[in-house]
């Protein structure tokens, strides 16, 4: 065993603003002391600030042209078949495998089904289709089950009554607790990892009750945040000084005003042709179709190395990127321009997996949220989400002997496993 144990707190989704608002108006009491005591940062997501990206280079320290996951979905290469990464589509070794890693409780990380053989135990997050295949190892699965435990919410009960949507959240939320009692207090280890995922699910649907103090719902939104911080305080008491407490979310969140769809723009344009309309998928892109989009904004060129169709020659390459990145920099809606910022994927991506990435990734300004949908009909649109993902307002809380000196000023998402491990080998040394 290590002499200086690690804990890992993650709060998916929460931005630096609101933890920090709520723990100084004492909503978050025992989040408040960690930030006194520790280092506090506002963290960058990943490119794209979606969780699977994001998660994929927490576990891992690396970024996504060395892991290999690029977003929730992809099309198998050569192909127009669209595919969902799992945990066995990652390309670099999550931290717990790494040598001198030790023994490892691992709860409820975003893309980490199926669960595999590690020194530990592990109980895999969102997107796991079966308890079962969840778990490492399986004799565990029993004692989940009479918590009547659960991966994730059921989102969709949102979508027909928020009352039952928050009974689920809290439901989700107290066997999530028994369970890290259970492992805590049964396991030997050296890292414990609890990630809570409500808090996504949370503010995907009620951003605007988190915003407006006289929305129905702004005491539960807030009371959840309570519940949580009751959790960090009970870990904060079971450790000791000589170990290391890290809190952190995987990316931010801010107003949903617009889903905006960029294959209809590139339709528009006449980057996008389709075979049929309305298309099935990804297997409707027509051979005369320059560019199209896989959510929430990269742009893949149809390119004849990649795909069966595509009609572009590498040669053809530079001219689309620069013809897109002006398109995409003069996009607006309703005077208010869409993107922020787009990037070519030699700007945010390096290793072996980089050429498998999107050419362009678009990063949108506050306010609008990106959409591939194929089959989409308008440019813009609003569905039942208030709230959106960010990628500039993450957060890193690192507490224990040593956080100042390891953490750096401006942390991303990669660097978390990387202050981790500095921080042990401080010990160790």
């Amino acid at each position: 065993m290590a002499e200086r144990r690690t804990v890992v707190i993650g709060l998916d989704g929460m931005p630096f603003g609101l933890i920090r608002d709520l723990a100084a108006e004492d909503a978050m009491p025992n989040t408040q002391q960690l930030i006194a005591e520790g280092v506090f940062r506002r963290m960058t997501s990943s490119i794209p600030e979606i969780s699977s990206v994001a998660w994929s280079s927490v576990i891992t320290g690396t970024n996504p042209g060395v892991h290999g996951i690029f977003g929730f979905t992809d099309l198998a290469p050569g192909t127009y078949r669209l595919v969902f990464p799992n945990f066995n589509s990652l390309k670099a070794p999550p931290f717990w495998e790494w040598k001198r890693s030790g023994r490892s409780v691992i709860l409820n990380v975003p893309s980490t089904f199926p669960a595999r053989p590690l020194n530990g135990v592990m109980v895999a997050g969102f997107v796991a289709l079966d308890l079962e295949r969840a778990t490492y190892p399986p004799s565990l699965v029993p004692h989940l089950r009479e918590m009547d435990y659960r991966v994730d919410v059921d989102a969709q009960t949102a979508h027909k009554s928020l009352p039952l949507f928050l009974q689920d959240l809290e439901h989700t939320l107290q066997a999530r607790i028994k369970a890290y009692r259970y492992l805590w207090e049964r396991e030997e280890w050296d890292t414990f990892v609890l990630v809570f995922t409500g808090t996504d699910r949370l503010a995907h649907f009620l951003w605007d009750a988190y915003e407006d103090p006289t929305h129905t719902y702004h005491t539960a939104f807030v009371n959840h945040l309570r519940r949580i911080d009751e959790v960090i305080g009970e870990i904060a008491r079971r450790i000791t000084s000589n170990d290391v407490l890290m809190m952190l979310s995987d990316h931010g969140f801010g107003k949903l005003e617009y889903d905006v769809y960029i294959n209809f723009f590139l339709r528009q344009r006449g980057f996008l042709k389709l075979a049929k309309d309305p298309p099935r998928g990804p297997q409707d892109i027509a051979d005369g179709a320059l560019a199209f989009a896989l959510d929430p904004g990269r742009i893949y060129f149809h390119l004849k190395e990649r795909f069966p169709r595509g009609p572009l020659s590498r040669a053809d390459r530079e001219a689309l990127l620069d013809e897109l990145t002006a398109a995409f920099e003069e996009l607006e809606i309703e005077g208010r321009k869409v993107v922020q910022r787009v990037y070519r994927r030699e700007e945010i991506y390096t290793g072996p997996q980089a050429e498998r990435g999107p050419d362009l990734v678009l990063l949108p300004h506050d306010g609008f949220n990106l959409r591939g949908s194929l089959k989409a009909r308008k440019l813009h649109g609003k569905d039942v989400f208030t709230g959106k993902h960010t990628h500039a307002d993450a957060f890193l809380l690192v507490w224990g002997e040593g956080a100042r000196e390891s953490t750096p000023d401006r942390p991303s998402v990669s660097d978390v496993v990387h202050v981790m491990e500095e921080l042990r080998e401080r010990r160790r040394g």
